[in-house]
This record gives C-alpha cells, structure tokens and sequence, in this order.
C-alpha cells in the first residue's frame, strides 16, 4: 500500500480558511486576518476593505501573510501607502510570508524602511523591485519566482535573505535580475536556485556574498560586480556562462568544489584577497585572462577539462600554484608572478611565452610540452618533470584526462636568459634554442633526451650512408630537413625515425637556422656541459659543433672546412673511437703490405773494406761501405719477412724504430706510418677519454 500524502499544516497565525473543503483542502485560504476583521485581504468585503485601505498611510507597518494577491489588489494596496512627496509606496514593516502573488507583482521604487519578508512567498508573474530600498533585513527565504524577477538597482541596507530562493524564470532578461543592486548587509543565496539566467552586473556586495551550493542553470553574470566582504561559492553550480568579467573581490574568494559546466570568465578580474579554487571543476575553456590575483591564489586539486587560459595574469603573492590537472593547454602567456612560487601542473601543454618570473620559481609538470619562449627570468627558475601524480590533502590527482605520454618535453626556450633556467629530466628532442642568451650557463640535470640522428641506412646518389648515432638540436633537424627538401610532416604526426625532423618554419630558408647559428648553440651548450663537469655528456655536443661547420660554407674558410672533412672521416672529430681504430688497422695492415713487397731487403748486406798500403809501409787507411739492400725478386710474402714487417709497423704505432734494416723505399714507408699511425692511434685514446673522463 502506498502512504498517503500528508495533509498541509495550517500556518501559525489566525487565517482566513475562505473555500476550506473537508475532504480536498481542510485549510483553505491561508491568508492572516486584517486586524478587526475574521477575513483576509483577499476575502474581505468591497466596503471592509475599502475602509482598511483608507485607514493606512505611507510608512504604515503591514501584515498579509499566506494572502493570495492579485495584481489589482497590490497595485490598491501600494497607492494606499504611496508617499505623495516622492510619489513611491513607503511601508514600514512588511510582512508577506507565504503570501501568493498573481500577475504582475509590481514594487518598482518600493521602499520598505523596516523589516520586508517574503519568506516562501510565490510570483506567478512578474516580480519587480526595480529602485527598490530595503532599509532593514529583506527575507525571501524559500520565495518562488516563476517568472522574470528584477531588482536591478535595488539597495539593501540590512541583510538580505535568498536562501533556497528559486528563480524559475528568466531571472535576469533585460531589466530582470540584480544589476547595480546594492548589498550593504551580508547577501545570502545559500542552494538558491535560478532556472533562467542570473544577471548580479555592477552589483556590490558591502558584506558577505554567500552563495554556497547555490545552482545557475542559465548563465551568471557578475560582470564589475564588486564583492567587498567574502564571496563565498563554495561548491556553486554554473551550467550556463559564468562571467566574472573584471568583477573586484577584496575579501576571500572562496569557489571551492565549484562546478563550471559551461564557459567561466574572469578576464581582467581582480583578487585583493585569497582567491580559493580549491577542487574547482571546469567543463569547458576557463578564461582568467589579465586578472590580478594580489595574495595567495589557490587551485589545488583543480580541473579543466577544455584549458585554462591566464594570459597576463599577475599572481603577486601566489606561494604555490596548483597542483592542477588541464585537459588542453594551461596558457600563462604574459603572466606575473612576483614572489617565490612552486606551481605544479599537469596538462597537455604548458604556454609561458613572454611569462615574468619576478623571483625564483620551481616549476613541477607532467606530461605537458611546455614553451618557455622569450621568458623572462629575474631569479632561477627550474622546470622538472615530476616523477609521480600530484597529490593534495584530497587524495591522488586523477590523470586520466591525459592521453599523452608521461614525460613532460620543452620545446622552446627562445629568447630567454638561460643563466637563470634548470631543466631536470626534461624532453628536448623538439626544442628550439636559437635566440636563448647565456646558453653556456644553462643546467641540464637528471635524464635529458634530445632527438637521435635518422636511424639506418639511406642513399644519397648511389651510396648507401648511414647517420653517426648521437643527440642532435632540433635547429640541425630542420636545417637538414630543409637542406634535403623533406616534404613537410603532416599536423600531429609523430616523428618518424628514418627522417629528420621538419621544423615550424619548414620551407622558409630566411627562418630556418643555417649551420653557422646551430653551431654556435652546440658550441655553448658543451661548453654548459664541460662547466659541470659532464664532459661525456659534452661530446656530441661538440661533434654536432663540428658537422656544422664542416658544412657551413659562408663562415668556414675552404681549408678549415676540409681539415674537417679529414677529421670527421679519420675519428669521428676525435670522438669516435671505433673508427679510428678502424683506419688503425687499415693503416697498420697497408703498412705490413708495402714492407713485406718493398721496404724489406733480400738479406742483411755484408761490411766490405778497401784501403791503400804505401810502398815501403807505412800508416793503413780503411774506407767501410756498406751496400744498399734489395728487394728480393721472389718470395716477398713469407712468414719471415711477415714478422719483420709486423715487428717494424708495431714499433712504428708507439712512435718507435724498429733498428730493422729496410730499404730505401721501406725507409720512407717506416717513417710515413711512424707519423700517421701514432696519430690514429692518439684520435682513438682521445675518443675512450672523452666518454669516460670525470
């Protein structure tokens, strides 16, 4: 069986019960007695209440509780206390407590000079309280507005009462709504609920603006309101736009556990106080453009699902900013921050071009590609790729909205003081540094990644080559990917690793970095790298350094340029130690070779002496000649003469003579490889030096 639907109680003061049934409504009409009669307003006879309404005067205290108002009643009632020196109706305390009004329920210019209550009052039409002046507390507690309801320019001097209101209309077309309205006292609009749009334009909250849990299913508007004391939106819910547009708060800002399903706006938006988005919850693109935040600004465990814009923002006293999770770019473009922060951010992308950091800051993100272009650091600033999920004092951020990899890649630092910057554990595979000053000083700590050279083998004419494996700068990628004549990467495709990596300027020769601007960057980047002590880490940096300027044909002169071509195919630029020894054995085996057919004589000549003995005796003189060795006719290539030759080329490695005899032409074989080979082998030590040097 079902439960009955319990019978309304009757309302706490005398009432008029006109059209009571026992059965279908057992209380009637509800409205309070007028004073000497057993009737309400309402219900009064023609005559009684023609003799009431005469009896009051402007300024007169009123009480129609629960009476149904028709609009040509108000409008009798209202003339009966309209001041005729200022032509407005003046009531003193006014009670309309569950008081029903249909039609047009006109107040326009109203002044209530004590208490006004409307407590769970019902508009079926219009309610307009345009003008209007409440000079004591103004109670619409549990009101129901089922069409537009105006109080635009309406000032409030005591406290005003809006809990659980509910503004089932429009509440804020055209002259709908709160705009100017004046708050003196503290404005509650704890779970109201407004249906259509909520216009509060240009009002001022003196006091306490309590909206907590309160429900805007159109859009809110509080462009250039002014909230002087605490504006309290805890856990608010915005379906429609919520526009913030240069409203002022100088007390708390509270919008904690707030929900944005639509657009929210704060361009231009100023923050004296702290303005807290704790767990705040934006659907859609969030707008703090240019907005002023002058202490702490507070957006732990936040969420936007579409981006979140703060281009030209100033966060003046922010200590910690986040930790945040942004589905979409977090767009810090021309911020401010003017004091010591940490900010923490997870995101797709990260934008702090042109972005002022006034002091140190520590800059911890995931996942994010972050451009640091033309950033201007007065203190250091260190960008790290945070290991783990942020977490708050409400538990693990939710990364879930994040489809991309997890590790967080830069990709420009373009025009910044890099003396100032640290990257630790940082993607630089696509990072663009032409531009960057001090780049020597740069730190780059912890795991860095740059992008490899093309894997495996290509042709270049007929030619099979194959790329050295090393890191490279993004600039050397489009340089080459230019020089090549690549065909452009399709927008959003990942790099492809046979190929080098077009830049964003691809096809324009004028804004592609030539050779002479990207050794210049791998010149000051080893050197950032030597300074702390990482010379391994430096040597690709110098190769890349050097295959830049063995290609740059308008800053290196033509003999330095085939020094480094030599170089480069003798020992990589002294850094690649396999190769070396490669040319080292080949060296050594050429060596062995020409010795073996030339340099090693047939056997070891014979000492002959001559002399001439004077007739009669007398002093001897001896003259030794030794005869030139030669060169076997046969038997060139035997073990022996393979031993001699190897004993003769491995003294000649260490810069050392053999004592072998050799001929003439063995001679000058021994002294070419005593020259060449010490060399190659000195290229291949300086290689192995340079990757395992402390």
């Amino acid at each position: 069986m079902s439960t009955p639907t319990p019978l309304p109680a009757a309302p706490p003061w005398p009432h008029c019960a006109h059209g009571a049934d026992l059965v279908t409504d057992p209380i009637g009409c509800r409205g309070i007695y007028v004073t000497g009669y057993t009737a309400c307003l309402a219900h009064l006879a023609d005559t009684d209440r023609d003799t009431y309404l005469a009896s009051l005067a402007p300024g007169a205290d009123i009480d129609h509780r629960g009476t149904p108002f028709t609009e040509d009643l108000l409008n009798s009632l209202l003339q009966a206390l309209t001041d005729p020196t200022t032509s407005a109706p003046r009531l003193g305390d006014a009670k309309f407590d569950g008081a029903q009004f249909s039609g047009t329920a006109g107040f326009t210019r109203a002044q209530f000079t004590d208490t006004a209550a409307f407590g769970e009052a019902q508009f079926s039409g219009d309610a307009w309280f345009t003008e209007a002046q409440f000079s004591g507390d103004a109670w619409f507690t549990d009101a129901q507005f089922s069409c537009d309801a105006g109080f635009v320019e309406a000032q409030f001097s005591g406290d005003a009462w809006f809990i659980e209101a509910q503004f089932t209309g429009d509440a804020g077309f055209t002259e709908a709504g709160f705009t100017e309205a004046q708050f003196t006292g503290d404005a509650w609009f704890i779970e109201a609920k407004f249906t259509g749009d909520a216009r509060f334009g240009g009002a001022q909250f003196s006091r306490a603006a309590k909206f907590g849990e309160a429900q805007f299913s159109g859009d809110a508007w509080f462009i250039e309101a002014k909230f002087t004391g605490d504006a309290e939106l805890t856990r608010a819910q915005f379906t429609g736009d919520a526009e913030f547009t240069r409203a002022k708060f100088t007390g708390v800002a509270e919008f904690g556990g707030a929900q944005f399903t639509s657009g929210a706006r704060f361009g231009g938006a100023q923050f004296t106080s702290v303005a807290w988005f704790r767990e705040a919850y934006f659907s859609r693109a969030a707008g703090f453009v240019e907005a002023q935040f002058t202490s702490d600004a507070e957006f732990a465990g936040a969420y936007f699902l579409r981006g979140a814009w703060f281009g030209g923002a100033q966060f003046l006293a922010a200590a910690w900013w986040g930790p945040l999770v942004c589905k979409g770019k977090v767009d810090l473009s021309g911020a401010v921050f003017g004091a010591p922060v940490t900010l923490e951010i997870a995101a797709d992308a990260v934008s702090c071009v042109r972005t002022r950091f006034e002091s140190t800051a520590t800059v911890r993100v995931r996942r994010a590609e972050v451009d640091l272009g033309y950033a201007v650091l007065v203190a250091p600033v260190a960008v790290t790729a945070h290991p783990a999920p942020f977490t708050t004092v409400f538990g693990n951020m939710d990364e879930r909205l994040l489809a991309g990899p997890d590790r967080v890649r830069v990709t420009s630092i373009q025009g910044v003081d890099a003396a100032h910057l640290v990257l630790t554990d940082t993607d630089l595979s696509d990072c663009l540094f032409s531009g960057a000053f001090h780049l020597d000083q740069l730190r780059l700590e912890g795991r860095t990644t740059l992008a490899p050279a093309p894997a495996g083998f290509h042709r270049r004419g007929i030619a099979p080559i194959r790329w050295t494996r090393r890191r490279t700068l993004a600039e050397e990628h489009h340089w080459r990917a230019q020089s090549a004549g690549q065909p452009p990467a399709p927008a959003g495709a990942l790099p492809e690793p046979r190929r080098w990596r077009t830049g964003p300027d691809h096809g324009d020769p004028a804004r592609t970095p030539d050779p002479d601007d990207v050794a210049a960057l791998y010149r000051q980047l080893r050197k950032a790298f030597e300074d702390g002590k990482n010379e391994p880490g430096a040597a690709d940096f110098y190769y890349g350094e050097c295959e830049m300027r063995r290609h740059d044909r308008t800053g290196t002169p033509t003999t330095e340029r085939h020094l480094l071509w030599a170089y480069w195919a003798l020992s990589g630029y002294g850094l690649r130690a396999s190769r070396a020894l490669g040319w080292l054995a080949v060296a050594m085996l050429t060596t062995i070779l020409l010795l073996m057919a030339f340099g090693l004589p047939a056997s070891s000549p014979k000492q002959e002496a001559t002399g001439t003995v004077p007739a009669g005796g007398g002093k001897v003189t001896f003259v030794i000649d030794k005869q030139d060795p030669k060169n076997p006719v046969k038997d060139r290539f035997t073990s022996k003469r393979f031993d001699k030759a190897l004993s003769v080329t491995l003294n000649s490695v260490v810069f050392r003579s053999s004592g072998q005899d050799l001929t003439t032409t063995g001679t000058y074989i021994e002294m070419t490889s005593r020259i060449l080979e010490p060399a190659l082998l000195a290229l291949a030590v300086l290689a192995i030096r340079g990757r395992i040097k402390r």
